[in-house]
């Protein structure tokens, strides 16, 4: 069994910044490619960014210039920056990995920016 523990997030004005942290544990000897989703309220979870396990990162062009990811593998923990945000950021944050075909998904953190 595979644990995603994610920590971070929290309120911030527009412009600020937060970075999320999602810690793997269980039954993984090493990180495969991780992904970060989010769900706003009344949205479909939508693809944020994704980390390969050499650290290539893409980013979907809401957040491209503006949210950066990294990882350290030795901690398997990923973390994705978030910077410049906007209330339009507001969401559900989930960070995702697939091992051996299944699929497993932090618990979420919320992440609210005001105007």
């Amino acid at each position: 069994q595979v644990q995603l523990v994610q920590s971070g997030g929290g309120l911030v004005q527009a412009g600020g910044s937060l970075r999320l942290s999602c810690a793997a544990s269980g039954s993984i000897d090493s990180l495969n490619v991780m992904d970060w989703y989010r769900q706003a309220p009344g949205r479909q979870r939508e693809f944020v960014a994704t980390v390969t396990s050499g650290g290539t990162t893409h980013f979907a062009d809401p957040v491209k210039g503006r949210f950066t990811a990294s990882r350290d593998n030795a901690q398997k923990t990923v973390y994705l920056q978030m910077n410049s945000l906007k209330p339009e950021d507001t969401a559900i944050y989930y960070c995702y990995t697939s091992i051996n075909f299944r699929a497993y998904w932090g618990q979420g953190t919320q992440v609210t920016v005001s105007s």
